[in-house]
């Protein structure tokens, strides 16, 4: 197979594209010829150097994809040959092959076509399983998303708007914040401009919100306390503003608070897959019906990865950026 290789951990440049053994799939596994990869924040930090993948998991970039299955592992019986299909990975995905086990892998929303259902995987499992199965987000609270144009942040937007919550966003340029309210934010923030926990404040008659979504860890640390509302719950996800910051255990305690860090990437296969067996049952119908979409910037040939990174690294992209397979 075709796979993206990284000689030495640094920038785009380290990427390139060469040949690696075909992989075998193992019990319970689903060998999947891949379509289109997803990329994601993690991918830039696991090519610096920042990152490794879990234990036993491929060191070959990528953790989603989309493709056909090619073959089954010793008793695996939910899927066929042929069968369209996307998936959670641990790594791998940046190739024309790859591995999966049975339980992440899920079958294409019904009207997603199979290149852009490799946006899906990873963001709607770190939405599903942290704003709602961890944070418990109910009908009628008020989420704020930081980074609502990226991948995630789009996701979980529609996906909070269309499950009947308010939802307030951070972004970074008057085009991102249109697009984000056309998504379903009510409140759109420039990060650059406003002091969200202000804004927020003025918008909740100075309440604060119920659930945040953060990316950016210690930078935002003290600001999203100060916007949370009483028995509010911080999920912290990433760590872009950095992993050390000073925090206010008072503040956190006057309003009954939690803060909770949580990764997708290192859990169990038995966790990831319970996450994708509920994704596929609540909210896989929103896309199929088109109250959900995966929000695709641009979709570039696995050749071009090195573009692609530089472009992710950029920030000038809106929603997700896919690599192909089939320019190969």
């Amino acid at each position: 197979m075709r796979a993206v290789v990284a000689g030495k951990t640094g920038g785009p440049e380290v990427l390139s594209v060469a040949e690696l053994p075909e992989p075998v799939p193992g019990p319970g596994e689903v060998l999947i010829d891949v379509a289109a990869a997803g990329l994601n924040r993690a991918d830039l930090l696991q090519r610096q150097g920042h990152y490794p993948p879990p234990s036993g998991a491929s060191d070959v970039i990528g953790m989603e994809c989309s493709g056909t299955v090619a073959g089954l592992g010793e008793g695996v019986t939910d899927w066929q040959v042929g069968d369209e299909v996307c998936a959670l990975l641990a790594g791998g995905g940046y190739a024309t092959q790859v591995v999966a086990p049975v339980g992440q892998v899920l079958p294409v929303p019904a009207g997603v076509d199979l290149v852009t259902a490799a946006a899906l995987p990873e963001v709607a499992a770190t939405v599903w399983s942290n704003v709602f199965m961890v944070a418990g987000l109910q009908p009628g609270e008020v989420l704020l998303v930081h980074g609502g144009a990226g991948g995630i942040g789009s996701f979980a937007i529609q996906l909070a708007s269309a499950l009947g919550s308010r939802v307030f966003t951070t972004a970074g340029t008057p085009e991102k914040l249109a697009t984000c309210r056309t998504l379903g934010a009510e409140v759109a923030i420039s990060y650059r401009d406003e002091d969200f926990a202000e804004v927020v404040k003025q918008h909740t008659d100075g309440h604060g919100v119920d659930v945040i979504l953060d990316n950016m860890g210690a930078a935002y640390l003290a600001r999203n306390v100060d916007a949370l509302t009483l028995e509010g719950r911080l999920v912290i996800i990433g760590m872009q503003g950095g992993s050390r910051a000073e925090l206010d255990i008072s503040a956190l305690l006057r309003k009954r608070g939690a803060v909770i860090a949580t990764s997708l990437r290192a859990r169990p296969v038995a966790g990831k897959s319970a996450i994708c067996a509920s994704l596929v049952q609540h909210v896989w119908p929103l896309v199929a019906d088109g109250r959900i979409s995966a929000l695709v910037h641009a979709t570039m040939p696995l050749a071009d990865v090195v573009e692609a990174h530089r472009l992710m690294e950029s920030g000038d992209h809106t929603g997700k950026i896919l690599l192909t397979t089939g320019s190969l």
